[in-house]
């Protein structure tokens, strides 16, 4: 009897083979599912929730998400998938697809009596010498240009959209990142300052870049101009309505008269705020052609409103703080938490804004900023579930872009790295001693699995394909292979480039889990509600 059973009798276990089996068997269902999406030519998963809601996505990341895997070992795997697209935005599919492919290959050799201890040996001398090679394998390194960004771009997003829309949405999440770069600080691109916004309206080729803000409200007073021009923008954080003290405090009065003139002194308060910004538009707008925005974070009472409308000033109310910090890198200007002392130096300048209604939605766009450095990815489409897929591939797009100027350097892609790779571990295995090169043999064969993939995915024989582009790369050539006709191709040619960075923890964090599910010999589930049960 397991020395587990004798502590609890209700305890379940897997023991040595059996356990190891339910790893690599966890891992190929996990691969099986996610195989199809792989590439350019990929199919697409329909996702049904238990409301019915429907969901058409090729996303590994969203798949893996929205799944509900009760398997522990692919739950291992899927979080270890979605952490890579946290980190790098990409090769959420490739990492389970490889990862299924590392068990798959070491399972020929266990059932030939090899030890797991000796194969995870090879894994971690097979990823040392993969990442060496990922290093000697980078391309175009200090020349990262706005056409090489394009063509990472597209290719991120040529896997997720179809082509004519993914090569548009590519270029826009390229002017985006541009847009917010600041290529003499040495502070790193912070994607949270390009808003994505959606409007359910007219074709996903509408969707465009604002170079400027769109924010999810409008003016609340009917008699405010829905489109001004040359607009000074004063971003504020301050009450212009009565709020109760921050401490308990209580005000007492002993007739109507004492309440009334209670009741002045705190409107008199409120009053005298939107006076002094009302001085403020006075004093820079001297003639017709300039206009007057506030934008504040807090509330703006009606009779506040009022004023600001009788003075032609758009009051726009309760803005997101993230769109307060947006705001003030668009239009230049600084945000404001008291209106003592306004100057003109604190005010940004949009050259347009505008109201549009859509339904019951309002949205008022700040367009037209002189060196705006934050936007926003206008997303549109005809229903719910276009919008989505394109705005997860807008955040994808946006994470391929930067990697690439933060690497400084791109991989060929097209499966291009991953056949140089394979054949270069297989030359590599040739001089490690022992039975290690047994786990580095089975590495660079798991690698094969994702051009081999790209080829069946697209209606290719998938051996005949690699064979080709092995023969091209045994000649010198840097090939990958094009999914359209299945024969050898040059990525660089193509404009084919995949992230240094996604490649790097693709290889480090598929050999540390493969490893990982190798060396489990047992699997107990022995928690706290196993033991209620008796």
């Amino acid at each position: 009897m397991s020395s587990l059973k004798l502590l609890n009798q209700d305890a379940e276990h897997a023991k040595r083979f059996v356990a190891l089996a339910m790893n690599i068997n966890a891992a190929k269902g996990l691969q099986e599912v996610l195989k199809s999406n792989l590439g350019p030519k990929g199919t697409l998963k329909m996702l049904v929730g238990g409301s019915g809601d429907v969901k058409l996505t090729k996303d590994g990341k969203t798949l893996l998400h929205e799944m509900q895997i009760q398997n522990p070992t692919a739950a291992l795997i899927a979080r270890t998938a979605t952490a890579q697209d946290e980190i790098c935005g990409d090769g959420t599919t490739s990492t389970v697809v490889f990862i299924g492919e590392l068990l798959k290959q070491a399972e020929r050799y266990l059932s030939e009596g090899v030890h797991p201890r000796v194969l995870c040996d090879g894994f971690d001398l097979a990823k040392t010498a993969s990442v060496k090679f990922l290093d000697s394998f980078r391309a175009l390194e200090g020349k990262v240009d706005r056409e090489l960004l394009n063509c990472v771009s597209r290719t991120a997003l040529r896997t997720k959209l179809h082509e004519e829309l993914a090569d548009y949405i590519g270029d826009v999440c390229v002017d985006a990142v541009l847009c917010i770069q600041n290529p003499e600080s040495e502070v790193p691109i912070d994607l949270f300052m390009v808003e994505v916004m959606h409007m359910q309206h007219k074709s996903e080729m509408n969707s465009r870049l604002v170079r400027g803000l769109v924010l999810d409200h409008g003016a609340r007073h009917p008699d405010m101009p829905k489109s001004v021009t040359n607009a000074f923008v004063l971003i504020l954080n301050v009450d212009l309505e009565y709020t109760k003290s921050e401490v308990a405090s209580g005000f007492y009065y002993s007739n109507a008269d004492d309440r009334e003139r209670l009741v002045e002194s705190e409107r008199k308060l409120v009053d005298d705020k939107v006076r002094k910004v009302i001085a403020l538009k006075r004093h820079v707008c001297d003639d017709k052609t300039k206009s007057f925005v506030v934008i504040n974070q807090k509330g703006i009472d009606p009779l506040s409103l009022d004023m600001l409308a009788k003075e032609g000033i758009i009051g726009l109310r309760r803005c997101k703080r993230r769109n307060m910090e947006r705001l003030a890198l668009a239009c230049g200007g600084s945000a404001q938490n008291s209106v003592d002392d306004l100057t003109p130096d604190v005010l940004g300048f949009a050259g347009k804004v505008y109201e549009e209604t859509l339904g019951e939605e309002k949205y008022t766009f700040v367009e037209d900023c002189k060196k705006a450095k934050s936007c926003t990815i206008l997303v549109k489409g005809p229903n719910k579930h276009t919008i989505d897929m394109i705005k997860d591939a807008v955040r994808d797009g946006l994470r391929a872009v930067k990697n690439t100027i933060e690497d400084d350097s791109v991989i060929p892609g097209a499966g291009a790295f991953e056949i140089a790779l394979s054949l270069h571990l297989k030359t590599y295995s040739l001089t490690v001693p022992g039975r290690a090169k047994l786990g580095v043999q089975a590495y660079a064969d798991a690698l094969l699995v994702i051009p081999k993939t790209l080829a069946a995915n697209a209606g290719h024989d998938a051996m005949d394909a690699v064979i080709t582009v092995q023969d091209a790369q045994t000649n010198g050539i840097i090939a990958g292979l094009d999914v359209n006709t299945g024969t050898a191709c040059s990525p660089a040619d193509l404009g084919i480039f995949d992230n240094y960075r996604v490649k790097r923890q693709m290889i480090h964090s598929a050999g540390i889990i493969a490893s990982q599910l190798l060396l489990v010999d047992e699997i107990m589930r022995a928690g706290v509600a196993a033991g209620k049960r008796g």
